[in-house]
């Protein structure tokens, strides 16, 4: 392993040698698409070709503004082409670059009725994309993530971390705020990955990495936001998609799904259906010491697991837009899941006086049947109230969630010679569970001139849950209710909301400060004691972005914002969930939010090599631990709030052409990360590294339509809390051959290629002996086929934002 992780960072290291210099009389070629309005066209291809050969030099895209722009044009004559469904292709006069930046005159596009034929522009979208404030990971670009899921996916976007627990980090930090489609999930950060995790790759059209977000967002998220956009017909008439795969480690598994679109100049109409089902395998080993005391001796003990999960999961979408005249739109969406599951996990766990002298075993068998199901209703508006951009929208949201769990345990604890240290004990729990979310919201935006842009919006969110655990114990021969462990507990939250922006470019100087208020009440009451948390507080969050253009390719800009994380709903659920008699979770009800102050320093050159420096504080950090019960010799996992968490990082990206079929992108982040608390359990804590990932994605044209990628990663040592992490590297390769006159692909991908993505750690918390190794079923065999279909001649619909983004983040799935 040694040899291949030195391999990896010699293969990083060397790609800053394809760096070339910069070619001397470069310069940028810029314009404008209009439509016959004289309004904005964007999303519209651009193409700039020689007119010596017409050989095709760069492509690009509009922007919403309808810009476009060429950076680093070498001397010689040239004409574009501009691609629209919906337009006539405009082909250009031809121009000549000189020494001097270019700025072509006003493009006005013709609309047609007629369906168009695509000219045709060989080029592959480039896998990440830097815009002013995010980095963009364009999905469909890699190969290597056919078949996989969104939250496979999300683990090889630059500086992002999902571990074996499914727990999501940017730039080293926890806490990310995980949107689709501009609206927030409003689960749990389990639950969160379990969603992405029944999302498959072919629904998802780009992840933007937002690790300092602007005040219109809500201000939950310390480490910042990942928005994971979903694909949306960019073409009118009848059109869709359909998509099928198969994957194979040690269990078979299986995806399909549809999306269909119909749009004409009166309605949009659109929907999708996804389903997938099979199997996945879990290992977990814990070895460890319980301290003994007085004439009490150490108590050691070796767990072995094993854990099968069984899926089905079904997701749906359904939605239409009616266009109520050019300026006016309303439309409705309802989306949701039905998922279910069967977990069956064996753990063996051998207690002695050593790890060698074996006095007693105990065999733990855990069965758990799962069924959630969510359903989500959003009315939205939006208003476009003059040419200059004033706009105003509004959304209405409503969410039920509806889980349920039954878990049967059955611990039996023997002797050496077999026979019983005590009667098998068997528990079972039936928690069923159930969120009810509401929220409105409106946004405006006003142009104050050409360089001046004014944003305010308010929005309000009420939730309602409600957590019943039905705990029992087989007594004689009959169950009966186990007053210790059955518990209900009730959680009520509100939050308002309001904010402004205002944004003013200068010269080669941009501006935004931002100021968002919020205010919070709410009221978590265990009804089974009646521990009754009431808490009620206003907070003010505020952003600022400055970004200095100092040449043609060099930008540098400046951010600070403060954030706050609201505990999930199932952490503040007191509840106990026992792998067995010896290690359990529990929830804690006492948790208060955290506050981030983040600060970045950015640098852009030639608008693709990135570096980023941050600096955030995390007071009242909260944090998974692990710790331990001294009074039942139990290991157990729970969340706390650790005082003070500190995070200093850089991360670092190097795209590079290494020749016309090869490209690498290169990601570097280094981060550490302290955290200290005066009390945790009793017990100071105080513990700090310094840890870096490497990430390098390549990407290979083989032939016109043949495409391969090979993905390396690598991550150091880090200590996280109480969790000293080992590190860990593993490979992934993919290969994609577009058919049917490009219109449907094949693909074919192997994940994890070495099976050496696994998790290993230890304890940071004083006192506390164990170490612990947990594997996934990492190492997949993909096979993936998808095909495009319909009529092309129709823009897209327009993409939205609901309302109820915040709080369906900390909700389960």
């Amino acid at each position: 392993m040694k040899t291949i992780y030195l391999l990896i960072l010699t293969l990083f290291a060397s790609t800053a040698l394809y760096a070339s210099p910069i070619k001397a009389k470069q310069v940028e070629v810029n314009g404008l698409v209009l439509d016959e309005q004289r309004k904005p066209i964007d999303y519209a291809t651009v193409g700039l070709f020689k007119s010596s050969d017409s050989s095709l030099v760069k492509t690009a895209m509009t922007t919403p503004e309808g810009k476009f722009s060429f950076p680093s044009i070498a001397s010689g004559n040239y004409y574009i082409k501009i691609n629209m469904m919906g337009y006539q292709i405009h082909k250009g006069k031809t121009f000549t670059v000189g020494e001097q930046a270019l700025s072509l005159p006003e493009i006005i596009l013709v609309a047609t009725s007629k369906t168009l034929n695509a000219v045709s522009i060989t080029a592959v979208k480039p896998l990440l994309e830097r815009k002013a404030d995010k980095l963009v990971m364009n999905v469909e670009a890699s190969s290597a993530a056919v078949g996989s899921s969104a939250l496979e996916v999300l683990q090889r976007a630059p500086g992002v971390t999902v571990d074996q627990n499914d727990r999501i980090s940017m730039q080293g930090k926890q806490g990310v705020l995980i949107m689709l489609d501009g609206k927030q999930t409003y689960m749990s950060q389990a639950d969160v990955a379990n969603l992405l995790r029944n999302m498959q790759s072919s629904e998802i059209e780009t992840i933007e990495l937002i690790s300092n977000p602007s005040s219109k967002y809500d201000a939950s998220g310390n480490s910042g936001i990942i928005n994971i956009k979903t694909k949306k017909a960019r073409n009118g008439g009848a059109n869709g998609s359909f998509n099928a795969g198969m994957a194979y480690g040690k269990n078979l598994r299986g995806n399909t799904g549809l999306n269909l679109n119909y749009r004409n100049k009166g309605v949009n109409v659109f929907g999708s259906y996804n389903f997938n089902k099979g199997a996945r395998d879990n290992t977990i080993n814990i070895d460890r010491v319980s301290k003994g005391s007085g004439v009490n001796p150490d108590t050691y003990f070796s767990q072995k697991g094993d854990d099968t999960r069984d899926y089905e999961n079904n997701n749906f979408k359904v939605g239409a837009d009616f266009f109520l005249n050019k300026n006016n739109t309303i439309g409705v969406l309802v989306n949701g899941y039905l998922n279910s599951a069967e977990d069956i996990s064996t753990n063996r766990t051998l207690i002695g006086k050593s790890f060698t002298q074996i006095d007693s075993t105990l065999a733990a068998n855990n069965t758990q049947i799962s069924s959630y199901r969510n359903f989500s209703y959003n009315l939205n508006y939006k208003s476009v109230l003059d040419t200059t951009g004033q706009e105003f929208t509004a959304d209405a949201d409503y969410s039920r969630y509806h889980g349920k769990d039954n878990a049967e345990l059955v611990n039996d604890y023997r002797f050496p010679d077999g026979s019983l240290v005590k009667p098998i004990g068997r528990l079972r729990n039936n928690s069923p569970s159930i969120i009810d979310i509401k929220a409105v919201k409106v946004d405006y935006v006003l142009p104050i001139n050409k360089t001046m842009k004014f944003e305010a919006g308010a929005k309000s969110s009420w939730v309602e849950t409600d957590n019943d655990l039905r705990a029992e114990e087989w007594v004689g021969n009959a169950w009966q209710n186990d007053v210790r462990r059955s518990n209900r507990f009730v959680y009520d939250e509100n939050v308002n909301a309001v904010y402004t922006n205002l944004s003013k470019q200068f010269k080669n100087t941009n501006v935004q400060l931002g100021l968002r208020m919020e205010q919070t009440n709410s009221k978590g009451n265990l009804l089974t004691t009646n521990e009754v948390v009431k808490r009620s507080y206003w907070d003010f969050f505020p952003t600022i972005y400055i970004q200095q253009t100092l040449s043609k390719n060099h930008q540098v800009g400046v951010s600070y914002g403060r954030r706050i994380d609201r505990p999930s709903y199932d952490a503040l659920n007191p509840f106990m969930y026992y792998l067995d008699q010896y290690t359990y979770n529990k929830g804690n009800p006492f948790l208060n939010p955290q506050y981030t102050n983040n600060y970045e320093v950015n640098y852009t050159f030639m608008q693709k090599y990135f570096l980023n420096f941050g600096y955030s504080v995390v007071n009242d950090a909260i944090t998974e631990v692990i710790l331990p019960d001294e009074k039942q010799k139990a290991l157990y996992q729970t969340n706390a709030n650790i005082a003070k968490n500190t995070t200093i990082s850089g991360n670092l990206s190097v795209p590079v052409k290494v020749s016309k079929w090869w490209t690498m992108n290169n990601n570097l982040n280094v981060f550490h990360l302290t955290f200290e608390t005066p009390n945790l359990e009793g017990q100071a804590l105080k513990t700090g590294q310094t840890s870096y990932q490497v990430r390098m994605q390549n990407n290979f044209i083989i032939m016109d339509g043949l495409t391969a990628e090979i993905n390396a990663n690598y991550e150091s040592p880090l200590t996280y809390g109480t969790l000293a992490i080992e590190e860990k590297a593993f490979v992934d390769v993919g290969i994609s051959k577009a058919i049917l006159n490009k219109k449907g692909s094949i693909r074919f991908a192997v994940s994890d290629v070495f099976d050496t993505n696994r998790t290993r750690l230890s304890s940071a918390y004083p006192g506390l002996n164990y170490n612990l190794y947990q594997k996934n079923e990492t190492q997949l065999f993909r096979l993936n086929f998808s095909y495009r279909f319909g009529k092309n001649e129709i823009k897209p619909a327009r993409r939205r934002s609901t309302g109820t983004e915040s709080e369906q983040g900390r909700m389960k799935n």
